[in-house]
């Protein structure tokens, strides 16, 4: 795979981290003072690797297992055209995550945990905004997928820590956005000064615009509080209630949401859904099941969303089946999405309202959400250049309605999977709601779709905890019965 020219930077920066250590989260510097480094030269790379190698799924280094790859196998929006067993039919080991861990951890959590620290110490608080941000984004996504995790106590070096539950994570996670909503309103209304240095073209969100780092906050606080509808001891309702609040306060539209448009057609900056379908990759195809139901709803997106394949048609790989000798008898992603210099989408705005559809259902019933609802799949229409006022989007929407008590969060989850393609929360909605309705796929692995992520091989190996006998069918905290 292309070695990406905007990594480069980030990687020499935590090399005296990774360098001669096997443990990730050893970065071997002095937890109290982090290197003086100017906030400019952390964020850009912290934000390039985390829109590629995770929300993007394209690690630079090698071709290794990622996480939105694995999660749009998994809820079968893609599949791999290789011979079985692959991570598709659920085949996956402690040593195949150890690289995205190792993105997540080291180039992730630790440099903003350091451009936290800097940011403040410097009094350049804008960039404090958007570390604080970007840390409970990225802890969101290793909790969710690893459940209890390393992070009180396992950022600052130590060689052997303790795990945090995964709903003290959740706790911590909302008031690290509580603290970043307040820091960006006070910028904002300017009873704080943002720094001498502050975010600009260094800034691959949002050119450091702290008005729309504040909505992106409020984002994940409605994100992360509708997780937890049925989390032990927490009430579904209440929940969805909180959601509710924050979504009003996140994105207004389609270009207000999280996304990185940084991407090339030049060499080494494509982004990272076109080098996920590059053919050294090993044939990565849309799945039947998404094919299949875009086919049977006459969902306009469908050309937008896939290409045909080599026979003309619009063609899913059955997930487990023997592999084609030339992959593009199967449909692929399309330009939208894969293009060399298509975005890398963090959070969409469809999101926002297809978690307002729900949390009204959960809270006010199937009337209430359905206004909501069709904005919602609205949105996504016209994301993609469609005319919501056609005959064949309203056409479309119409066949969608009504909401009723019996379909409204089986439709409501559909819809969002696809106004979400690709993103990893399809993973995380699932194992919530059990939707979109999904087959299990022929696996000699494991007779059930996944539930976590194993934790990594050097991690076990290096900081041995009782969680790590997790079993990939075992269910992480919040995803109870």
């Amino acid at each position: 795979m292309k070695k990406y020219i905007y990594s480069i930077p980030l990687l020499l920066f935590i090399l005296a981290g990774s360098a001669g250590c096997k443990k990730y989260l050893d970065v071997n510097h002095d937890p109290n003072n982090p290197a003086n480094v100017q906030e400019s030269l952390i964020l850009f790379p912290v934000e390039m690797a985390l829109s590629t190698a995770i929300a993007g799924g394209s690690l630079t280094s090698g071709n290794f297992t990622t996480i939105a790859v694995t999660d749009a196998y998994w809820t079968q929006q893609l599949a791999l055209n290789q011979p079985p067993p692959q991570v598709d039919v659920y085949q996956i080991r402690p040593a195949d995550v150890d690289q995205v861990f190792l993105t997540a951890y080291s180039t992730g959590l630790q440099n903003l945990l350091i451009l936290d620290r800097n940011s403040r110490a410097n009094k350049n608080y804008a960039y404090t905004v958007t570390a604080k941000t970007l840390t409970a984004y990225c802890l969101g996504i290793m909790t969710d997928h690893w459940g209890d995790i390393p992070y009180s106590k396992g950022l600052d070096g130590k060689v052997v820590v303790p795990y945090d539950k995964q709903e003290d994570v959740y706790k911590a996670m909302q008031s690290m956005l509580d603290s970043a909503i307040l820091m960006a309103d006070a910028i904002v209304n300017q009873t704080l000064e943002p720094g001498i240095h502050t975010p600009g073209s260094d800034d691959a969100l949002y050119g450091g615009d702290m008005s729309l780092w504040k909505k992106f906050a409020y984002a994940l606080k409605a994100r992360y509080y509708i997780h937890l509808t049925k989390a032990p001891g927490y009430d579904a309702a209440t929940q969805a209630g909180l959601a509710l609040d924050a979504a009003s306060k996140s994105f207004a539209s389609n270009d207000e949401e999280a996304k990185n448009s940084l991407y090339t057609s030049q060499g080494g900056q494509e982004g990272p859904w076109y080098e996920n379908i590059d053919p050294g990759q090993g044939g990565v195809v849309m799945a039947s099941t998404l094919i299949n139901n875009l086919k049977s709803t006459n969902d306009p997106r469908l050309p937008i969303l896939v290409t045909k394949g080599s026979g003309g048609t619009d063609t899913g790989r059955v997930i487990g089946t023997e592999i084609a000798t030339n992959y593009r008898v199967y449909s692929l992603i399309n330009d939208f999405y894969a293009a060399a210099d298509a975005p890398s989408y963090i959070f969409n705005y469809s999101e926002i309202l297809f978690i307002e559809a729900e949390a009204l259902f959960r809270t006010a019933g199937a009337a209430a959400a359905q206004p909501v609802f069709i904005n919602g799949i609205n949105s996504h229409m016209a994301k993609l250049g469609l005319d919501t006022t056609s005959a064949a989007v309203t056409a479309y929407v119409a066949s969608r309605l009504p909401l009723t008590a019996g379909n409204a969060l089986q439709r409501i989850m559909e819809e969002k999977s696809i106004a979400n393609f690709l993103n990893m929360e399809n993973y995380n909605d699932w194992r919530r709601t059990g939707f979109p309705a999904l087959n299990i796929v022929n696996s000699p692995y494991v007779p059930t779709i996944p539930r976590r992520f194993p934790y990594p091989l050097a991690e076990i190996s290096a900081n041995p905890q009782p969680e790590q006998s997790a079993a990939i069918t075992d269910r992480v905290w919040w995803d109870a019965p």
